[in-house]
């Protein structure tokens, strides 16, 4: 098949023909249709993850059931699926708790194994984690949804319970940002979105963004914020991933808050700065987001389903292999809003 392939720490990808994966025994091969290029798979090349080289990226995913293991139950050659990028074990009390996406013996592709930058891709536990593509959502979409949207979904559904009326900001307007601006609008908060690019702010103001803040070196972020809202933001969104944009999110929140940080934090000197003490003396709630069990699938997608919800407007643009691989180096300093989508036909 062929597939973009790193070859160590912040080398060229390149796309060539390597061998196609094998199912394994609870699991599935999955020909690719749609993957998503992710902020992520950035850290991955970068070195922030603990991967081995040569390595294929790419953990956002939707295509068609080439190969089913023969543990498979569920799952038939030909039926058309996503999955979470966070695939749990299926056997832990995580998993059978409705919580894969904290289990402790997780597989990710395009991390812990070799991903979906690739006309092939091979997934486990296949009766855990597929999660079956309705007719009427679109593979681009439903690729989108394997990490960012789902991401965002579960942030502020679950984790931040975001309710009608309430504030919520959002810090970085790319994929899982501009997500996380339509599904609070669609649940009736008030949004405020801030980003370094007009263009990304211009998404997310069509995309139902109450206010947007261009933020700089000299923008104060809290207190824009505060005087948006009369007393700072319910909840914040930190989507970007640094100390900053980290810090000016808890700095935003009004007393009693929830903070969710969804944007990886790589370490400084050791781990990022955090304004701890507004957390204790302001009684913030500080909560962490990590992708969303399949289990949980079905809710977003009745929302898609209806129109509530429409991730095939994050979509930016879709680009085939080699572009990818061309991307992937550069993807922390490109200036764009929302997501691109790879083709692995093309």
């Amino acid at each position: 098949m062929r597939a973009v392939v790193v070859d160590e720490v912040r080398s060229q990808p390149l796309v060539r023909k390597v061998a196609d994966p094998a199912s394994p025994p609870d699991g599935v091969v999955v020909r690719v249709v749609a993957t998503g290029i992710c902020h992520s798979d950035w850290h991955a090349w970068a070195g922030h993850d603990d991967i081995a080289f040569p390595h294929v990226p790419g953990h956002e995913l939707a295509g068609v059931v080439a190969e089913v293991g023969p543990e498979v139950r569920r799952w038939r050659v030909g039926d058309t699926v996503t999955v979470p990028f966070v695939c749990g074990c299926g056997t832990c009390e995580w998993c059978l708790s409705g919580n894969a996406q904290v289990c402790p013996h997780q597989e990710q592709p395009g991390f812990t194994h070799w991903g979906s930058f690739a006309e092939l891709v091979a997934l486990h536990a296949a009766d855990t984690n597929l999660v079956a593509v309705p007719d009427g959502v679109d593979l681009t979409a439903a690729a989108a949804l394997g990490c960012r949207f789902a991401t965002a979904f579960r942030a502020l559904i679950d984790r931040a319970q975001v309710r009608e009326g309430e504030w919520v900001t959002v810090i970085g307007a790319g994929g899982v940002g501009l997500s996380s601006v339509m599904i609070a609008r669609a649940h009736g908060a008030r949004v405020i979105a801030v980003d370094r690019s007009e263009r990304a702010l211009s998404a997310a103001s069509a995309l139902g963004a109450d206010h947007t803040l261009l933020a700089g070196d000299a923008t104060d972020v809290p207190a824009a914020v505060a005087d948006l809202t009369e007393g700072g933001s319910h909840i914040t969104v930190d989507a970007v991933g640094a100390e900053r944009t980290c810090a000016d999110a808890i700095l935003s929140l009004r007393r009693r808050g929830r903070h969710v940080q969804i944007g990886l934090l790589p370490p400084v000197d050791g781990h990022p700065r955090v304004p701890m003490d507004r957390v204790i003396g302001w009684e913030l709630d500080v909560l962490g987001s990590h992708g969303m069990a399949a289990a949980d699938y079905p809710r977003m997608l009745a929302l898609i389903e209806t129109g509530r919800l429409d991730p095939q407007r994050l979509v930016e643009r879709t680009v085939g292999l080699a572009d990818a691989a061309a991307l992937l180096p550069r993807y922390d300093r490109l200036a764009g809003s929302g997501m691109t989508m790879v083709d692995p036909t093309r």
